[in-house]
């Protein structure tokens, strides 16, 4: 298959650019040609979502609403085409793409619900003054998207600006640009105009700086990297330009003596593993309290063993390929350099072509590269704590804080000990991997500034102005 650019409302091959090999991770084979954005064409679509926006944000939120609600019954109806482009091209697993497909579905009809709810303020606060707080969309907002979660992670940012007033240019990541396609053809097929939305997929280099480095470009929204999210705000703050990332993670796990260990060895097992633990969210550390300690790492590395590795297009799957083998080698790294400093290596640490097996680590400590680094791939690390704020302790000894989990049946424990954890995100008795179309989807520290999802996604991509309006002669001093 061979896939165009979109822009302007029409698609189109690139010709300051390139066609590129789009790679299935699974086997190395070709999965499509995809056409590459160049200046030319990151101008182009620039320019479109330029001209497109003001008429867009004067577009009434009933026909806004109209529009995404067809995207997503296109998608929806579209499923298994969309579900296998993702097995396909990101290799994810057969259970996964169809989660992240649905997904999709419920993001169009959740931000459709958005378009009448883009809410201001009035106040009173001088006599015969009418005080109006407006929330406007910015114009034209850039996002750029990874590679784990393709579809949701890009639409997340496309459909809330939209129903926000904003158009919209999209670099979807450049080993799945194929997901960002998907989004095209739903917008497409519901009758959005031109400009609207442009798709321009290309390297970092070509078309990514170009896009937060543009004047028109008044918000980029991302998510990826630390290293490259801080990149990104650092040339964006030169051009007082609004930004939101949603980067790293090196996600906890707490486990208090208190919890079922059968239901604790599932809720870890789900965080680290799903999507073969190439997820910002995943639970890449095990904080368990020292009674329970041995007796967790003996029934965590037995279900470690259990998860199925291979076909993504299995339906019993669990473990797909990673997206690229390089990866593999820097996990390799993390286990030898823990293994060197006392870890133990409980099950997993081998890898054939793109798939690695789930491994476990236990007595992780701090002076170990893999407490603190992200793997990116199927392994956590078990680690000891003494108590309850000792465990806390160890939690916020790092510089990510997106998501967090707190395993214990004492509800006062639990809240309490959930506000020192220095995480955007505290899910108490479940998994760090848990999402929906309407919550306040973020980090702090080091992995991000800003929130994704319903309203919240609403407050992002507008900004406000205050306006009066004096009914009775204004009282001046002079």
């Amino acid at each position: 298959m061979e896939y165009q650019l979109y822009i302007n409302g029409k698609w189109k091959n690139t010709e300051s650019g390139s066609v590129v090999t789009d790679i299935n991770p699974a086997d190395g084979s070709a999965y499509a040609q995809v056409h590459f954005a160049g200046p030319d064409e990151v101008e182009e679509a620039i320019a479109a979502a330029d001209h497109a926006w003001k008429s867009w944000a004067e577009t009434p939120a009933a026909d806004k609403e109209a529009i995404l609600l067809k995207a997503g019954d296109w998608m929806q109806e579209h499923i298994d085409e969309v579900a296998g482009v993702l097995m396909d091209e990101s290799g994810s697993a057969f259970g996964k793409a169809y989660f992240e497909a649905g997904f999709a579905v419920d993001l169009f009809r959740a931000a459709a619900g958005e378009c009448r709810r883009v809410f201001g303020e009035i106040q009173q606060q001088a006599p015969g003054e009418i005080s109006m707080i407006r929330r406007l969309p910015f114009g034209v907002v850039a996002g750029i998207a990874p590679f784990n979660f393709p579809l949701l992670l890009a639409l997340k940012k496309v459909v809330y600006a939209l129903a926000a007033g904003n158009t919209f240019v999209l670099k979807p990541a450049s080993a799945t640009p194929v997901s960002g396609v998907m989004i095209a053809k739903a917008l497409d097929a519901a009758g959005l105009p031109a400009g609207v939305f442009n798709l321009v997929p290309g390297s970092g280099e070509a078309v990514g700086n170009r896009l937060v480095e543009d004047p028109r470009i008044k918000m980029v929204a991302f998510t990826g990297s630390t290293a490259v999210g801080k990149g990104i705000a650092a040339k964006a703050s030169v051009l007082f330009k609004k930004y939101s990332l949603e980067m790293g993670g090196k996600n906890p796990l707490i486990l208090l003596r208190d919890f079922d260990l059968d239901q604790a060895v599932r809720i870890a097992g789900f965080g680290a593993f799903f999507h073969q633990g190439q997820i910002c969210m995943c639970t890449s550390r095990l904080i368990v309290e020292e009674p329970v300690y041995d007796e967790f790492c003996e029934k965590f590395t037995a279900y470690a063993g259990t998860m199925k590795v291979g076909d993504p297009h299995a339906m019993d799957t669990v473990i797909g390929p990673l997206i690229k083998k390089e990866q593999c080698d820097i996990i390799d790294s993390q286990i030898a350099d823990a293994v060197s400093k006392g870890a133990v290596l409980l099950t997993g640490g081998t890898h054939e072509g793109n798939y690695y097996q789930p491994t476990v680590l236990k007595d992780v400590t701090p002076d170990m590269r893999i407490f603190y680094e992200e793997s990116f791939g199927p392994v956590t690390s078990i680690i000891k704590a003494k108590d309850p704020q000792d465990a806390v302790r160890l939690c916020n000894d790092n510089e990510y804080g997106l998501s967090s989990s707190l395993l214990t049946n004492d509800l006062s424990s639990a809240m309490a000990l959930s506000l020192e954890m220095e995480a955007g995100m505290v899910h108490i008795n479940n998994a760090t991997v848990s999402d929906n179309s309407t919550v306040a989807f973020g980090g702090v520290k080091n992995s991000g500034v800003g929130r994704e999802g319903g309203s919240y996604s609403i407050d992002e991509f507008t900004e406000l102005k205050w306006i009066t309006v004096q009914y009775t002669p204004a009282q001046l001093p002079f």
